[in-house]
C-alpha cells in the first residue's frame, strides 16, 4: 500500500496540507487548534534523573486524538515551579522533547506531531538558556545587525533543545513608562521598533520561506496590536486608540514583521475600538489577512479567548467568535475545546475551521515535523559573549560632568547601592533560574577589570524597596574614604517562589524587591524611598559620584551626581559590560529608546506627539528630562550639512575628539503641509557610525517617510529628537522624492 500524499516530502507543501486535512475527522481538526496544556505538567523527573510522562499528558492526547501544540515544555520559573532540581537542562531537554513527541505521534491516528511552543522574551526561557538583555536594552543599542545575531543564537538554542516555535515580544510600543511591561518594548518609536522587528525575524527564521533550517525557528510576534497604549499604564486595561494613532504608532512594527516573513502573530489582550483583539475581525482578518495578505498563524494570548465570554455570554460562543475573527490557535483556553459543538450549533462553518487547521498543519510541514527521523542540531556557542555585547552596546551615558571614564590615577573606588553586588536583579521578567555563580555584578566587573593596586570597597547602603536607612552610615563612610563612588541603583523584575501569580502567569502581587514586569504597574516613577536618601547622603560626602541605573523602565533621578548612566536590565553579564564603560575600556554607545520624564505627573512625554501649541505646566516643565535618542560619548562628533538626493539623505560625520566613539545618525521628518494634523517629529532613518579620532565618513541613509510622500516636509539630521528640533532643516517637496 502506497504512502499517503501528506507523507511524501517531495510533494508540494499545499498539496500535503490539503491531503492530510481531507483525512481528518472533526474532533481531530479541533484538537489541532488547542494548546491547552502547560508543558511542565507533561513530565516528571524520576529519582534516577530520567523523565516519565504524566497521566495529564495521557489524558490530553486521548481527549484530542493527539495534540495540536504544547506550550512551555522547557519553561522554567517561579510560576511553573521548574528549577534545576526537577526540570530539563541543556543536556537532557532534547531527549525529553523526543519522548513527548513520540507519545503524541503514537496517540494520533494519522501520526500528526505537536508543535512545541516556547517563551523567548530575551533569550530562551529555559534552564541553561542564554539570557539576553531585555528589549528596552535592545532598543538602546540602535543596532539591528547586532540584534539579528542575538536572535539567531536564541533560535538555535531553542531548536537544539527540541523546541519549534518562539514567542517573542516585539510589537508593543512604550507610550507610558508606568506600565510594568515597558521592559518588553523596543522603545517609544514605531520606526525603531520596526527595524528591530525585521532583525528579529531575519535572525530567528532565516531567509527560507517554505521550510526552516534546523537551527532556525518560526517566530510568533506579540502582541497584536496596541497593547502599549493601555490607559494609565495598567496591564491589560482598555486602550483609547483612534485608527490613525493605531496605524501610525502601534502597527508599523507588525507590518514590518509581516513583510519580513514572520510565521505568526499573537493577538493581544487589549481592545481596539471596544473589541478585544482576540475577537476583533476587523483587525485579524480585515487588516492582517486581507489588507496585509498575511498567510501565517494567529495565536491568542493566554486565556484571552475565554475572556470573550464577557461579550458573548458563554465560552462556546467565545471560542466561535475568536475563530471567526481570525484566531487559529488558542492558549490554555476552554473556548476552543468546544469548537466541535460550535460547528454543530452553526456558530462556526467547518470551512472556517478547516482554514485555521490548514495554517497549523502548514507550519508543521514547514518545520519538517512529518519528515523524520529528526536529529536536533548541536547547541550554539558564544551565548555569554553575544549577551554581553548587547549589554555593552546598550549602556547609555545620560550626563557626564567630566567624571567618566574613571581616571587611571584613582586609587580607591567605592561601589555602593542595592544593585552593586547582585546579578539577581540584572535580568528582566520571565527569566529562568540561573545556576550559582552565573553572571557578573558591577562590583565583580570593577574588581576584575580595574588596574592592579586599585582598592575596590563595597557597601550595600539600602534595599531596592522600603525605607530602611540602617545601611546608609556604612555606605557614607565607605564613600568618604574613596576617590570615586559608583552608586548602583534601580529596580527589579526578579520573581521569587513566594510571588503570587494570576491565571496567565503574570505577577498578581509584587513581592520582595519586584518593581517591574508583567502585572507590576506603577502610579509613580520613583525608586524605593531609601535609594533617594542614599543618593543624597553619598552626594553630601563630596566624593565624585557616578550613578548607574539598572532598570526596566525610566525612573526619576535628580541631577546631583557627576555622571549618570542607564543600563536597561542588561542580563547576567551586564555588570561586567557596565564596568568596562565606567573604566573607559569600552565606549558608551547606547542611545535612549524612550524619553525620560522628570516626573510621572507630566506623562506622556514621548517625543512624537502631535504638533500643537503645547503649553508648559505652571509647576513643572513639560519637556522630558532626557529626550528620545539622547546619549553622550567619551568623544565628540561634528555633523556636516545634510543633503537630499532622491530618496536618501547624505551627511558627513567627523570624530572631533581624542577617542574612538560611535554616534547614531538620526534622521527626523517634520511634515509641513498635510491632510491631517502632523506630529512634531518622526524618526525616519538611523545608522550607527563608529569613528577613530579625526576620522570623517560620509553616511548615506535611505528615507522611510510613509504617507509623507504626498506632503511637503522638512528633514532634520541630529543626535537626538531634542537636538533635531534645534537643527537647521532641509525643506523639500516630498512629492518629488521617491523614498
Amino acid at each position: 500500500m502506497s504512502e499517503p500524499l501528506y507523507r511524501d516530502p517531495t510533494a508540494p507543501l499545499d498539496a500535503r496540507v490539503h491531503d492530510l486535512l481531507a483525512r481528518m475527522t472533526l474532533p481531530e481538526k479541533v484538537g489541532q487548534l488547542n494548546q491547552r496544556m502547560y508543558g511542565w505538567d507533561a513530565y516528571r523527573r524520576t529519582p534516577d534523573g530520567s523523565y516519565e510522562l504524566t497521566d495529564a499528558l495521557y489524558a490530553e492526547t486521548e481527549r484530542f486524538a493527539g495534540l495540536g501544540a504544547l506550550y512551555g515544555l522547557q519553561r522554567a520559573d517561579a510560576w511553573s515551579g521548574v528549577d534545576h532540581g526537577n526540570g530539563p537542562g541543556a543536556e537532557d531537554a532534547a531527549g525529553l522533547a523526543e519522548l513527548v513527541q513520540r507519545h503524541v505521534v503514537e496517540r494520533s491516528r494519522l501520526g500528526i506531531p505537536a508543535l512545541f511552543v516556547e517563551e523567548v522574551p530575551h533569550g530562551l526561557m529555559a534552564l541553561d538558556g542564554t539570557v539576553l538583555p531585555v528589549n528596552l536594552a535592545v532598543g538602546g543599542t540602535w543596532d539591528p545587525e547586532l540584534y539579528e545575531r542575538a536572535a539567531a543564537h536564541a533560535a538555535a538554542e531553542l531548536r537544539a533543545r527540541g523546541g519549534h516555535v518562539a514567542l517573542v515580544s516585539a510589537l508593543d510600543i512604550a507610550r507610558d513608562p508606568r506600565w510594568g511591561r515597558t521592559e518588553e518594548c523596543f522603545g517609544e518609536d514605531p520606526h525603531l521598533a520596526a527595524r528591530l522587528t525585521e532583525a528579529l525575524v531575519r535572525g530567528m527564521q532565516g531567509a527560507a520561506h517554505e521550510s526552516f533550517a534546523a537551527d532556525k525557528a518560526p517566530v510568533v510576534l506579540k502582541h497584536f496590536a496596541g497593547q502599549g497604549a493601555t490607559v494609565g499604564g495598567r496591564n491589560s486595561a482598555e486602550s483609547e486608540l483612534g485608527l490613525r494613532e493605531l496605524h501610525e504608532i502601534h502597527l508599523p512594527a507588525a507590518r514590518a514583521g509581516v513583510r519580513a516573513g514572520a510565521a505568526a502573530v499573537m493577538a493581544a489582550y487589549n481592545e481596539v475600538d471596544g473589541m478585544p483583539c482576540s475577537g476583533n475581525r476587523a483587525l485579524l482578518t480585515g487588516l492582517l489577512r486581507d489588507s496585509w495578505e498575511f498567510d501565517g498563524l494567529v495565536m491568542a494570548d493566554g486565556l484571552a479567548v475565554d475572556r470573550l465570554a464577557r461579550i458573548t455570554g458563554d465560552k462556546v460562543s467565545a471560542g466561535a467568535l475568536a475563530l471567526n475573527s481570525g484566531v487559529d490557535l488558542s492558549l490554555w483556553d476552554e473556548g476552543f475545546t468546544h469548537l466541535e459543538e460550535a460547528v454543530e450549533r452553526g456558530l462556526v462553518e467547518e470551512p472556517v475551521l478547516d482554514a485555521a487547521v490548514a495554517r497549523v498543519l502548514r507550519l508543521k510541514f514547514r518545520l519538517g515535523l512529518f519528515d523524520g527521523p529528526h536529529t536536533t542540531p548541536p547547541p550554539p556557542t558564544g551565548g555569554r559573549e553575544i549577551s554581553k555585547e548587547l549589554a555593552r552596546a546598550a549602556v547609555t551615558l545620560l550626563d557626564n560632568k567630566g567624571l567618566l571614564p574613571i581616571p587611571a590615577t584613582v586609587s580607591r573606588i567605592a561601589v555602593i547601592g542595592p544593585q552593586a553586588a547582585t546579578t539577581a536583579h540584572q535580568s528582566g521578567d520571565y527569566t529562568a533560574p540561573q545556576r550559582p555563580g552565573t553572571g557578573s555584578s558591577v562590583l565583580d566587573g570593577l574588581r576584575r577589570l580595574a588596574p592592579p593596586g586599585v582598592d575596590i570597597r563595597h557597601a550595600r547602603g539600602c534595599a531596592l524597596t522600603g525605607d530602611d536607612l540602617s545601611g546608609i552610615p556604612e555606605a557614607v563612610a565607605t564613600a568618604a574614604a574613596s576617590d570615586v563612588t559608583v552608586l548602583v541603583l534601580g529596580g527589579s523584575s526578579a520573581r521569587t517562589p513566594d510571588t503570587e501569580f494570576d491565571a496567565n502567569g503574570a505577577a498578581l502581587r509584587a513581592v520582595s524587591e519586584m518593581t517591574c514586569g508583567e502585572g507590576v504597574d506603577l502610579a509613580d516613577l520613583r525608586l524605593g524611598p531609601a535609594q533617594y536618601r542614599l543618593l543624597d547622603a553619598i552626594a553630601a560626602t563630596g566624593t565624585p559620584t557616578a550613578v548607574v541605573l539598572i532598570q526596566g523602565r525610566p525612573h526619576v533621578v535628580p541631577d546631583t551626581a557627576g555622571a549618570l548612566l542607564t543600563a536597561w536590565y542588561p542580563g547576567p553579564w551586564g555588570g561586567e559590560a557596565i564596568a568596562e564603560v565606567l573604566l573607559g575600556l569600552a565606549e558608551p554607545t547606547g542611545r535612549l529608546p524612550v524619553s525620560v520624564p522628570r516626573s510621572a505627573a507630566q506623562l506622556p512625554v514621548y517625543y512624537n506627539h502631535k504638533d500643537t501649541e503645547y503649553g508648559g505646566y505652571v509647576d513643572e516643565s513639560a519637556e522630558p528630562h532626557h529626550s528620545f535618542g539622547h546619549g553622550l560619548s567619551y568623544t565628540s562628533f561634528a555633523y556636516g550639512t545634510p543633503r537630499i538626493t532622491g530618496g536618501t539623505v547624505t551627511v558627513e560625520v567627523t570624530n572631533t575628539g581624542k577617542r574612538y566613539g560611535r554616534t547614531v545618525v538620526q534622521v527626523y521628518l517634520r511634515r509641513l503641509i498635510t491632510s491631517t494634523w502632523p506630529r512634531t517629529l518622526e524618526l525616519c532613518a538611523f545608522e550607527g557610525v563608529g569613528l577613530e579620532p579625526g576620522e570623517r565618513r560620509t553616511v548615506v541613509l535611505p528615507l522611510s517617510m510613509g504617507e509623507a510622500r504626498t506632503d511637503s516636509a522638512e528633514i532634520r539630521v541630529a543626535e537626538s529628537a531634542r537636538a533635531a528640533l534645534r537643527a537647521v532643516p532641509i525643506v523639500l517637496d516630498v512629492r518629488g522624492v521617491r523614498a
